[in-house]
Parts: structure tokens; sequence; C-alpha cells
């Protein structure tokens, strides 16, 4: 039950905040290995972006990757949140005296992370390769031209077979665990330390709120690079062998990243991570703890 309540609000939230998530793949795309001074940008902020993706593609072009992302949310955020749930009410998050333990929090949040983002993966997979399509005149990255999701899974199975699936299954480890355990620990011990105040006690509400919001603070700036790098994982063509047309592993990735482009490309879409992952994480969290006080009725 931990976990499918943890995946019901996580899908919850994701119908509203794909859009977010559409742009600030577009933009993690954009200049993809070219020199600062000779990319093009088709998107300038949230705001150019929603106006270009509109006018090109209409305003479903918003919505586009919506059933994988759906898909996404439901096994790793119920995962993640259903492990952590279970971590809490078995002690595992907790020392000797019963009290919270910040290492074993972020450990087990960290590890739930990791497992649920895995077992999503061929859905992360699916909803990155579908977000990043666009119309010929705005397009970013490379464009693989999917029909659907299936028709997605069926074509990636029978070119590459399950291990092109899981294409990209190292760069979820660091994302993932840096993701699950920074907005986790963040709203716990906000959330904790809210609730010693006198004005905050009467208004559960409010302190999720506040709590949220400082976990999407968190999880977008601390993930902001290892998610630039797992969607540019993702997002390349693959050549007949199975190897990847851009980049040949993670350290490969990094490394021409980091060359070509410089440092700061490494937070690409920053401000539309945090206007998705912070709404995102406020009605994540709140859907969460409002799932988990239905269930103890």
């Amino acid at each position: 039950m931990d976990f499918i309540v943890g995946g019901m609000a996580a899908a919850c939230a994701g119908i509203f905040t794909n859009p977010l998530e559409v742009i600030k793949t577009r933009m993690q795309l954009q200049g993809e290995l070219q020199r600062k001074n000779k990319q093009v940008i088709y998107y300038k902020n949230i705001l150019h972006a929603s106006y270009q993706i509109i006018k090109h593609e209409g305003i479903f072009g918003l919505q586009k990757g919506i059933v994988p992302a759906l898909w996404v949310q439901l096994i790793m955020n119920g995962s993640r949140l259903g492990f952590y749930d279970y971590g809490l009410s078995h002690g595992f998050c907790n020392d000797y005296n019963g009290n919270p333990a910040f290492l074993k929090s972020v450990v087990v949040s960290g590890f739930g992370g990791v497992v649920g983002h895995y077992l999503s993966n061929p859905f992360y997979l699916i909803k990155t390769h579908v977000q990043s399509e666009s119309a010929k005149a705005i397009a970013v990255g490379y464009q693989h031209n999917y029909e659907g999701t299936w028709k997605a899974l069926i074509n990636i199975y029978s070119k590459e077979g399950f291990r092109g699936l899981f294409r990209g299954g190292v760069a979820v480890i660091p994302r993932a665990f840096v993701a699950s355990s920074s907005q986790l620990m963040s709203f716990v011990y906000c959330k904790e330390w809210l609730r010693q105040k006198t004005q905050f006690k009467q208004h559960p509400v409010i302190t999720c709120f506040i709590s949220s919001m400082i976990g999407g603070v968190a999880i977008s700036v601390m993930t902001a690079p290892f998610d630039l790098i797992l969607i540019r994982l993702y997002n390349q063509g693959v050549a007949a062998g199975g190897q990847g047309l851009y980049y040949k592993g993670y350290f490969d990735c990094v490394i021409k990243i980091y060359r070509t482009e410089g440092i700061s490309a490494f937070y690409k879409g920053v401000g539309p991570m945090y206007f998705r992952l912070g709404p995102h994480s406020v009605l994540c969290l709140m859907f969460w703890d409002l799932f988990k006080e239905i269930r103890s009725l």
C-alpha cells in the first residue's frame, strides 16, 4: 500500500507539471555539443519556449510524453516514496533512541530513488525521446519520431533487445540517489522543524506547502547537472551495434559537454527544472500526505 500511495501522489502531480518537463528537456538539448558562439537558441526561457511550442506544435505540444511520464511517476516515485515510508514505519531511518538519523534517512531515501528510477528506465527513456520530438523549425537534439509509447518500446526492443530499454542505466544511479535524498530529506526535516514552531502547529497545509517548496529548491540545485547528463545519454541516437552516436559512456558525456559547451552547460534548463520540480514537489508531497491520512482512517 505504501508504494501505491506514493505512485498515485506522483502521478497526480505529473499531470500538472508535464509541460515544464517538456520545456526543460528541450532547453537541455539545445546547443548540444556546440560552442556557445555557434549555438542556435530556439528556447530563451520558459515563456518563450512555451510560445514556440504552442506556435509550431499546438497547445497539446506542451503535454508530449504524458503517457510514459505518468508511468514513470507511478513506478519511480511509487518505489521511492514507498521505500522511504516503509523505512520510516519500520524504524530503519531512526537511531537507537528512536530519533531520526540523518545518514540512515539519506541511504533509505536514496536507495528507494535508485531502485524506482531503474525500474522505470524504459518509460523514462521513451518519455525523453517523445518530449524532444518537435517541429523542424525548433528541433533540438536527436529526433526519434515515434508514433506512440508502446510502439516505441517495441521498436527499441526489436532493434536493441532488452538491454536497449535500460540504456543510460549507469547515469540513473547518481541522478536518482541525489534527487531522492535531497528532496525527501529537506522536506522531512523542514516539516519537522516548522511543526515545532507555535505559529505552524495548527496549519499543517501551510507547513507541508513550505516544506515542499524547500524540497523543490534542494532537488533542482543538487540534481541539475546529473539530470542534464542523463537526458543527453537517453536522447542520443544509437548505431547498429548499440553504441551511442554522440557519447561512449557517462564520463565521455561529461568531458564532451565541458569541453564544447563549458561548465555552465550542466545547468541548462535549471529554471524550468525548478518551476517544474517546485510545483511537482508541492503537489506530490501534499498528495502523499493526503493519501496517507486517508489510508489511516
